[in-house]
């Protein structure tokens, strides 16, 4: 039997060409725009928690992500072996977006900032303007103490940074952000590496509402918590912009595989947002069309 003939390899390739036809079809959708950055994926990933350098870069490879995030303080960048992380990643590739993960402090918050851009000039990388702001309340919770990541935003945003803001789903905090001068604001879904997905859609509904009701392009990226594909299509769905997260991919069974599923979930929750659902509704409706049906003739 030929490959032509062999139904395996037919299903293979109906797979393959199905999804070509979907990545290249034109979608009535506009790039992702963060500051002065522009790309086509609305999904960021983390470079944490992997089990090796070498199946970070595959699993990175696989989400198809443009951005990535890279903690910056630097017992974080080297591994047990001395291995630099930035050894193992395409600059020429991927825009790094430092982030200051593991600071408690505003001012030790900026510092870990400057450093990155610091670094991130040296090597030319396109990140160098921009930070990914963490500053968190507590080692148990891990969320953002939103005082101090208030205070590190005004300061970053002085000193000439694009900041985007790591915050709670408190549309207030959300909204404080924005006016202090954040490019974008990042509610968590839920606590960071949780995997619990998104605990409260109606506040991000709000946080979204507030964010954009002066700016529909401002930027809103769901930013934690995130556990499975289905809560980055969740995410997408209510409109979010984009969805960045880490451990889901990193700390699933089976990483690379995970990272094929963060990628179309990305993908399908954008496309079913602009498509727009169906209400919802108490009763059934049928979806064949009602004229037109044929009936039993009755007795002559």
């Amino acid at each position: 039997m030929s490959a032509a003939d062999d139904p395996h390899t037919t299903s293979k390739n109906s797979v393959i060409e199905m999804t070509k036809t979907v990545t290249t079809e034109t979608v009535l959708d506009t790039p992702l725009t963060l500051g002065s950055h522009t790309f086509a994926s609305r999904l960021i990933v983390g470079t944490g928690k992997y089990a090796t350098f070498e199946l970070m870069q595959e699993c990175l490879a696989a989400s198809e992500a443009e951005v990535i995030t890279v903690a910056v303080r630097r017992e974080r960048l080297v591994d047990s072996d001395g291995r630099n992380i930035l050894d193992f990643i395409d600059l020429e590739r991927f825009t790094i977006l430092p982030n200051t993960a593991g600071c408690f402090a505003a001012d030790e918050a900026v510092r870990v900032a400057r450093l990155g851009r610091e670094i991130l000039t040296n090597l030319e990388n396109p990140g160098a303007d921009w930070v990914k702001l963490e500053v968190l309340g507590d080692t148990r919770t891990l969320l953002p103490d939103p005082v101090a990541t208030l205070d590190a935003t005004k300061q970053l945003v002085a000193d000439g940074f694009q900041v985007l803001c790591y915050t709670t789903d408190d549309p207030i905090t959300a909204k404080r952000l924005k006016d202090a001068g954040a490019t974008s604001v990042m509610p968590a879904g839920s606590p960071i590496g949780s995997g619990q997905g998104i605990l409260n859609p109606n506040n991000l509904r709000i946080c979204l509402e507030y964010l954009k009701e002066d700016d529909a392009d401002y930027p809103v990226i769901i930013d934690a918590g995130v556990g499975t594909a289905s809560d980055v299509s969740a995410a997408m769905e209510l409109g979010c912009d984009g969805v960045l997260l880490n451990t889901g991919i990193a700390g699933a069974k089976v990483a690379l595989t995970m990272a094929h599923a963060m990628k179309l979930a990305c993908r399908a929750g954008r496309y079913a947002y602009l498509a727009g659902r169906i209400p919802k509704k108490l009763y059934a409706t049928a979806s064949s069309p009602e004229r037109g049906v044929v009936t039993p003739r009755g007795p002559n």
